[in-house]
């Protein structure tokens, strides 16, 4: 394999051509992103909906509602605990991020912990290799020796933070995703670690100002066309054209599905509103909304500590809230959980 930078420029007419399309629609996200008042509102509902995707294409496989059960502490569910735990490594990565301003190794290891507690840190036992699933055979080989793992990491981690050529972040962001992958460090969690980097690198280079870029709802659709290109890089880097024009895409893609899922959760936190003061004018307030829209999921020790009120108050709040329609109360085990079936649904159908 090669180190970086690349040989060769990869900055093509099509690369151009397509980078200029992804550039427009990634302005855009930024640029409605950042006229948000409840920004954590928006990252909660995209964190979630791109942990449950990135790790379904690793055949992990849970419902939302089984993972907002998981987020209130009342499911059993193990693949919904997987998509949780990567939930929780986004967070980990962007504020290690807003801290450090730079992306390490360590920090890498330290969100795949989080991913795979139970696998290990970098590779040290030789053997690993890539496999076709449904034929068996080989299609790829990474580095075997730890030393080997660690000195292209060591040249990952320099090309991330150092600006040695001209690309744009975007480009960049392409060739940092390809050379990861193939570099395979961990035995175990690699996608899911190599898509959560993605995001963290665009953040770095403020191509958006949060980790809400949902790339792997198009990696799920383009699954083959990811995996195949991936395969034809491998055996000729020269191709790698291909693969950041597939990156590309898919940025301006989601782009634009974050941007509409943007405008429809603003404007079910509107309706919410005013339908609120219309309804239970007494009680209301902008934060009994953000509330209930922070989470898609409550009990009443959130709603306590969200609004900070007691106990006998949160309950008789939350009674109210079911009676007007805007939560569904839920019996599970011996919790009682509140749902905001507004959001859940506009997720349920992404």
């Amino acid at each position: 394999m090669n180190a970086l930078p690349l040989s060769f420029n990869v900055e093509t007419q099509k690369v151009l051509i397509q980078l200029s399309q992804t550039n427009n629609t990634i302005g855009e996200l930024k640029g409605i992103t950042s006229t948000l008042e409840n920004p954590k509102m928006l990252l909660n509902a995209i964190t979630l909906c791109e942990a449950k995707d990135s790790s379904e294409i690793e055949n992990i496989v849970t419902t939302y509602d089984e993972l907002y059960k998981e987020i209130s502490g009342s499911s059993i569910n193990p693949s919904s605990k997987e998509v949780i735990k990567y939930r929780t490594a986004i967070t980990k990565g962007f504020e290690d991020l807003k801290q450090n301003g730079f992306i390490s190794i360590n920090n890498i290891i330290d969100i795949h912990k989080i991913i795979e507690p139970n696998k290990g840190d970098i590779r040290k036992i030789p053997g690993t290799e890539i496999r076709n699933t449904v034929v068996g055979e080989t299609i790829y080989t990474p580095p075997q020796s730890y030393d080997e793992i660690m000195e292209y990491l060591s040249n990952l981690e320099e090309y991330i933070n150092t600006k040695v050529e001209n690309y744009d972040p975007l480009v960049k962001m392409a060739i940092i995703h390809y050379q990861f992958e193939i570099i395979h460090p961990f035995y175990d969690g690699n996608g899911r670690t190599g898509r959560l980097l993605n995001v963290l690198y665009l953040v770095m280079n403020k191509k958006i100002d949060l980790p809400i870029l949902y790339l792997s709802k198009y990696i799920i659709k383009n699954k083959k066309e990811y995996y195949d290109l991936l395969g034809k890089c491998n055996k000729d880097i020269n191709r790698i054209e291909d693969f950041i024009i597939y990156m590309l895409k898919a940025v301006e893609e989601t782009s634009v599905f974050t941007i509409n899922f943007i405008k429809e959760v603003n404007k079910s936190y509107q309706i919410t509103g005013e339908q609120m003061r219309k309804k239970i004018p007494k009680i209301y307030s902008k934060e009994m909304v953000d509330s209930i829209y922070f989470e898609f999921y409550t009990k009443n020790v959130f709603f306590q500590e969200y609004l900070g009120i007691s106990r006998n108050t949160a309950t008789t709040y939350l009674k109210r809230l079911v009676k007007e329609g805007f939560l569904i109360e839920e019996k599970v085990g011996k919790e009682v959980i509140y749902k905001n079936m507004a959001l859940f649904n506009l997720v349920e159908n992404l």
